[in-house]
């Protein structure tokens, strides 16, 4: 790994430190700008803000789709205040409550822009500032309320200031806002220009959102510290990708699994083979959600190019692990060593972990925010003895490798085994009709939660339900095996491309019940079912079952389960599967799937 280049103190020092360098920014609707009309073009801006009452500690929010005037306008607000990039598709609720949130001195719209944000503006008594792309000049030149920037000084931001504000999701809770400074962003920035050996020959693509900390520090403030160009499309649009490759020839970018599997689809074998012809792509990367290994080898095999997975998040100003280039080992299902940020495992009660033992990830470091704001609460339970808790369960490997296995409020409780999604869809994944596989849990009468998923077939491809369960039940526990599977057109996506694993059972109406028969007394039978519920009555320690009561009813779990399945098998000489006995935890289903069983052993029950 190369050392980057040294990086300033500032986020707006990165275009003033070389102004004179190469590199730059590019677009589709403009001729290349330089960096040293970047530089100029940031510090009229931040002037002209200056001019309208803005000042250090101030916040200023913009709604802007992916666009060269969004980098310059980052830029320009990031030398004067703190910077709140809002999701340009929000409705009015969701306006309603970002700025409530923000009480921002300014918003920033691009005049293009249908959105709701400028009446939200409005009744809040917020100005709004109109942000256009000038004609006839360089990408990233802009216009405010109509006419260009002012020239002249800006207050300039300190490195212990607020640069960026962004909220966490808040799927599950209230999103909570995230201060980071201009010394996380600039720690961050070199440290990712340093794991992917980032130079000014370097062209980054930038297609992840620019209102997400994976686009702004991955996609732009790495490439542009490092002395590189950054491309600017509009957004991510896979039919368009393979001509980008070939109008701007970039050397790496960086995208979430989803966005890479929208491009295996879209490009046929001849596709692949003019693109490793057209683009001189060095490597791919890919963050902000975990891709299986099947994915990895897909899409090394179709562009030709290694894929460096890495490990990020909102708090940690993006980066926190990745994988090594080449010559480095590359390890699949890994998002690879510490790469900026300290990395440990800990432990419930607080206790950093050994290796190879799973718990809590954990990171420290320059790159990582001191808390969230106004928020004591949320900051008592995500930080403990300096180590700020990410709520991603994993191990490290005693090579220093990290894995993980999901987040810790998505695992999957199915009567006391944790069941990490991540685990089960990899192993979907490698089903070869499977382009895309998503588990998650649903509620279950009795068991609490039980394992549930979707899948996306490939195209042309036909499978079935029974099939997957049968190739997943032949790779892992049969209590990892999804109870139930649905094959759907396609997978919910968040704003910015990772999968929403959260609310799937409730969007495809999904709950897993056994029926619960409470003082059945309908008697054995036949021999089997009398052998059942014997052994049910003694492991159980309750009087002899009716033939029609639940297992899990009568105080059964997972583990007594086990050990009925055993005892039956040494007292019938037959192999029962565990996975049958929960799809039937009767004596009349357990006899049902036995019985099969005995016939073919010819065993005399």
């Amino acid at each position: 790994m190369t050392t980057a280049p040294s990086f300033p103190d500032s986020v707006a020092g990165l275009l003033e430190q070389a102004r004179s360098a190469g590199g730059g920014l590019e677009s589709l609707e403009a001729p290349p700008a330089t960096r040293a009309e970047l530089a100029h073009e940031s510090s009229a801006i931040a002037a002209t803000l200056c001019l309208r009452g803005v000042s250090s500690g101030d916040r200023v929010a913009i709604v802007s789709p992916n666009d060269a005037t969004m980098v310059t306008a980052f830029f320009g607000i990031v030398s004067c205040a703190s910077c709140a990039p809002l999701n340009p598709a929000y409705g009015r609720a969701e306006f309603d409550f970002y700025l409530d949130d923000l009480k921002p001195r300014l918003l920033v719209v691009y005049d293009a822009l249908d959105t709701p944000a400028r009446e939200a503006a409005r009744v809040r008594g917020i100005e709004c500032i109109e942000l256009g792309r000038a004609p006839g000049l360089a990408s990233g030149m802009v216009t405010l309320d109509g006419e260009r920037p002012s020239t002249g000084a800006a207050a300039g931001q300190r490195l212990d200031e607020i640069a960026l504000l962004l909220h966490t999701s808040g799927t599950t809770a209230r999103p909570k806002l995230v201060p980071l400074t201009h010394r996380n962003l600039i720690h961050s920035a070199r440290h990712i220009a340093a794991t992917l050996s980032l130079g000014p020959e370097d062209r980054s693509l930038t297609v992840m959102p620019l209102f997400h900390i994976h686009g702004l520090v991955a996609g732009i403030l790495a490439p542009l510290g490092a002395g590189g160009t950054v491309i600017v499309p509009p957004g991510f649009l896979a039919p368009s990708f393979a001509t980008w490759l070939a109008r701007f020839r970039p050397t790496w970018y960086t995208a979430v699994p989803t966005m890479h599997q929208a491009i295996l689809e879209r490009l046929s074998s001849a596709d692949a083979r003019a693109m490793r012809m057209q683009a001189p792509l060095r490597f791919v990367r890919s963050s902000s959600a975990a891709m299986t290994p099947q994915t990895i080898r897909d899409i090394e095999a179709t562009l030709g190019v290694p894929v460096i997975e890495s490990y990020g998040m909102t708090e940690a100003s993006h980066q926190m692990s990745s994988n090594p280039l080449p010559p480095g080992e590359r390890k699949p299902g890994s998002v690879g060593m510490a790469a900026g940020p300290e990395v440990g495992i800990m432990s419930a009660s607080g206790v950093l972990l050994p290796p190879d033992e799973i718990g809590e990830v954990v990171i420290r470091g320059p790159n990582v925010t001191s808390g969230y704001l106004e928020n004591p609460a949320a900051n008592a339970n995500a930080f403990t003895n300096g180590w700020f808790r990410t709520g991603d369960q994993g191990c490290i490997g005693a090579d220093g490798y990290l894995t993980l296995t999901g987040r810790l409020k998505e695992l999957i409780n199915r009567a006391g085994e944790k069941v990490a999604p991540l685990e089960v869809d990899a192993v979907l994944a490698e089903h070869p009709a499977v382009a895309q596989a998503l588990t998650f849990g649903m509620p279950h009468a009795l068991l609490g939660e039980d394992v549930a998923a979707a899948v996306v077939a490939k195209p042309g491809a036909y499978v079935t339900e029974g099939e997957l369960r049968g190739f997943v039940a032949e790779r892992l526990a049969f209590f990892k095996v999804p109870r139930q599977i649905r094959i759907v057109a396609k997978l919910p996506v968040g704003a910015t491309g990772k999968l929403q694993r959260r609310g799937m059972a409730e969007r495809l109406g999904m709950v897993a019940e056994i029926p619960v028969i409470s003082g059945d007394t309908t008697a054995a039978r036949n021999a089997v079912e009398e052998i059942v519920a014997a052994v049910w009555s003694e492991i159980l320690r309750v009087a002899v079952p009716g033939v029609h009561e639940n297992f899990f009813a009568l105080g059964g779990d997972s583990m007594l389960a086990t050990r009925t399945v055993a005892q039956l098998g040494a007292l019938l000489h037959v192999e029962m599967p565990l996975l049958a006995f929960f799809d039937a935890p009767t004596v009349a289903g357990v006899a049902r799937t036995l019985e099969p069983l005995l016939a073919g052993d010819g065993a005399n029950a």
